[in-house]
């Protein structure tokens, strides 16, 4: 099959687990025998054009404009619109893939898609479908009610609300075939905000590809002067609905019981974005990952990530991590707002070693099993190729 995807971001120019998934997962139809090809945006005019990416053809569209304008543009983007109709003639895909689309490439190329192809898909990575950025309205945080009202928005989007993007979006889902979530807490969101024909596949990892040698490990604590303590790793953008706050005060704790133990946060502070080499190496260097998220956090690759380390997880309760995370078995789900559990769990952890190791063999073997890249893609295929065959 020609399989195309469609997606806004698309390394090498992606830092995000929404990018890398969608990357990983055309790396895995490419290994199957498909014809895979991308369609991506970049905002800088010299990055434009096409590319061979880990073997994948990649066309990049430039394509920039002022956030203000992105409850409009998301829906019909005149910078990308004649670009991506023009490549859908070229390439003549079987199927289309739509990832995340809500920014740039814009939803209007679901109707394009479905016009010049046998078979379009969409796999929803967040909220966006229904909600102008991550959902954590106080009726979810608190009651887990993902259903969103008008008000909710208008509060969100404040002089940005379109009153009409919701019905437009919904109107182009209609010409999807399926629409996957990468979680059931995502599903269930869509569900409840009117976004029905959803399946749930799982994000997946090639467990093989995360693995690392002891030396290089020893040289990243070196790098970054952590040999002789326990490190704490909180990996993903540094923001306040990532739980930086919870994660800062829940250090402080921490250090008061185990003074050896630091905070290691990879995004725009602490040491920055990290390459898949250095992010490994990151990984096996750490004593325990925590994922504070204060929001319906669909997924959270880290989890999958750290559990192919064979590192423990204490996981937010939100979101799509107490599917991946087992409680008590692979790590420890909890409310991100109470410091003092998480400052506990995590102490816990650092005291006992050996179930922290444990932990981490059990939530190996899980992933293999369960969150593995080829049974997944594999599932994908099924789909796609009933519209082919």
């Amino acid at each position: 099959m020609k399989i195309l995807i469609l997606a806004d971001d698309f390394p090498p120019y992606s830092r995000g687990g929404a990018g890398f998934s969608t990357f990983d997962l055309g790396c895995a139809f490419q290994k199957k025998g498909h014809q895979v090809f991308v369609i991506t945006t970049c905002q800088k005019k010299s990055d434009e054009g096409k590319t061979d990416y880990q073997e994948l053809k990649v066309f990049s569209i430039y394509a920039r404009y002022p956030a203000r304008w992105r409850a409009y543009l998301s829906l019909y983007n005149p910078q990308t619109i004649s670009q991506v109709r023009r490549l859908l003639q070229e390439i003549k895909p079987d199927i289309v893939h739509a990832n995340n689309i809500h920014y740039y490439l814009s939803y209007y190329c679901l109707k394009l898609a479905k016009k010049y192809s046998r078979g379009l898909f969409l796999t929803a990575r967040d909220a966006m479908l229904f909600n102008y950025g991550k959902l954590a309205t106080k009726q979810y945080l608190e009651h887990f009610d993902p259903k969103t009202s008008c008000l909710d928005l208008l509060k969100q989007a404040k002089k940005r609300y379109n009153p009409f993007r919701n019905i437009i979006i919904r109107h182009y889902l209609k010409s999807v075939d399926k629409i996957f979530a990468i979680s059931y807490s995502l599903k269930e969101a869509l569900n409840q905000n009117g976004i029905g024909n959803v399946e749930v596949i799982y994000n997946g990892i090639d467990v093989a590809d995360w693995q690392i040698s002891q030396i290089r490990v020893e040289e990243f604590k070196k790098k970054y002067k952590m040999a002789g303590k326990k490190i704490i790793f909180c990996a993903g953008r540094t923001s306040a609905l990532k739980g930086l706050e919870q994660i800062n005060q829940v250090m402080a704790k921490v250090k008061e019981e185990i003074p050896a133990a630091v905070l290691l946060i990879a995004g725009r502070e602490g040491i920055g974005w990290l390459e898949r080499e250095e992010l490994k190496a990151a990984y096996f260097a750490s004593d325990i990952v925590v994922i504070p998220s204060i929001y319906l956090d669909p997924f959270n690759r880290t989890n999958i990530e750290a559990m192919a380390c064979k590192k423990p997880v204490v996981g937010t309760k939100y979101g799509g991590t107490p599917e991946i995370v087992q409680d008590g078995v692979t790590g420890f789900v909890v409310n991100p707002f109470d410091v003092e559990l998480m400052a506990a769990k995590i102490i816990d952890l650092l005291k006992n070693p050996q179930q922290a190791g444990g932990f981490g063999e059990a939530g190996y073997q899980r992933v293999r099993e369960n969150f593995n890249l080829e049974k997944q893609a594999d599932k994908y295929l099924d789909w796609f190729k009933s519209k082919v065959i």
